[in-house]
């Protein structure tokens, strides 16, 4: 097949000019070990199967309709989930639809959006698409965040948190003292990961947004519930921080979660127990990860997310990512000033554990 030739006449400038996310590989090989993309190595909650059956057999019939736009009942359920009011919750079409209205809602100022140099690569994505200046504050040596860095005049700070692609943590006190410092600008806290964050501690920015009203906190369906498939985001904040979203939302796509979507996420809120488990499973697996990585000679950053960030001894990272994709092992490399020399790599299952595992071993015998 020939290679297409792209006629880029009819773009706006805007488009043009743009350079889009680049995901995580989805590759199609047979036994592919695949830990790179940080899904879930378990199922989403069977009720999830079941609520979207029930739409599917009992109420397909309603197919014909659009569904609830502010997907309420999927509100209410989180709502009571967090202890928050429902006017305090947003939902959207996956966390990066919901971070790209954040985006047009909150950083289209005069005033410069501050993020870490090393953290989730769609920010930059998203400033540039929203005419956002950003700027971007180094992570100290060890990849931690200096929130005294922070202490500069800004339209909103925006951090993952545990941060990607280095599992590392920052502190609810530090995040206080961002919001604190910065009462003008929208502190965002990305908690794409905070699920696996070590259990039996409160870690999540939620509990601070009675206190402090310009912190917005994103999570997701996709990584702690098993869902990226059905694209599901939330978001939780104040009442009008919540308000500009929805506001933003209407004015761009007012139905983003189908019926099927907004039944299956309810019903896994719901699945406390299956949740709980779950997210327990995968942070044991990432302890006995780190300890079989840490045995093979590699530098393991302590992740509070279901990836880990190491360095083999030698820092040859994409050679063993390319040695390891040569035996269907497929593990994320960044060639990226400061983390060239890091792989980031999910936790999968046991038996994916002990594929990869073997793998290295043979690699350092040869």
């Amino acid at each position: 097949m020939s290679e297409l030739k792209v006629d880029t006449r009819l773009w706006s400038g805007k488009a043009r000019n743009l350079s889009p996310y680049i995901p995580g590989e989805q590759p199609q090989h047979n036994n592919l070990c695949k830990l790179n993309t940080n899904e879930n190595p378990f199922p989403p909650s069977p009720k999830v199967a079941a609520a979207i059956s029930a739409v599917l057999t009992q109420q397909a019939e309603e197919l014909r309709l659009y569904p609830a736009p502010e997907s309420d009942d999927l509100r209410g359920a989180l709502a009571r989930a967090y202890d928050l009011d429902i006017n305090q919750v947003f939902v959207g079409n996956g966390s990066d639809e919901v971070l790209a209205l954040i985006f047009a809602s909150f950083f289209m100022k005069e005033r410069p959006l501050l993020a870490p140099d090393i953290s989730y690569s769609f920010y930059p994505v998203y400033a540039q698409t929203f005419g956002v200046e950003l700027v971007k504050i180094a992570l100290e040596a060890d990849f931690s965040i200096d929130p005294d860095a922070y202490r500069q005049p800004c339209s909103g700070i925006i951090i993952a948190n545990p941060n990607a692609p280095t599992g590392l943590l920052l502190s609810l006190a530090d995040i206080r003292k961002l919001a604190s410092e910065h009462p003008n600008a929208t502190i965002v806290i990305d908690e794409a990961y905070i699920d696996f964050a070590q259990a039996g501690t409160t870690v999540s920015a939620v509990s601070l947004i009675h206190e402090l009203d310009n912190v917005l906190v994103t999570q997701t369906f996709s990584k702690s519930r098993s869902l990226a498939g059905l694209r599901v985001g939330m978001a939780f904040g104040s009442a009008s921080l919540i308000e500009a979203l929805t506001r933003m939302k209407n004015s761009f796509n007012s139905y983003p979660l189908d019926k099927l979507a907004q039944a299956g996420a309810r019903a896994s809120v719901l699945d406390t127990e299956y949740f709980e488990q779950t997210c327990q499973q995968v942070i044991d697996l990432r302890h006995s990860l780190t300890a079989e990585l840490k045995a093979l000679g590699f530098e393991v950053l302590p992740s509070q997310a279901n990836f880990v960030f190491a360095r083999p001894h030698d820092g040859d990272a994409i050679g063993i990512a390319s040695a390891l994709r040569e035996q269907g092992i497929i593990v994320r490399h960044f060639d990226t000033p400061r983390i060239q020399e890091y792989l980031r790599i999910t936790v999968g299952t046991a038996e994916q554990h002990q594929r990869l595992i073997t793998a290295l071993k043979e690699l350092a015998a040869q």
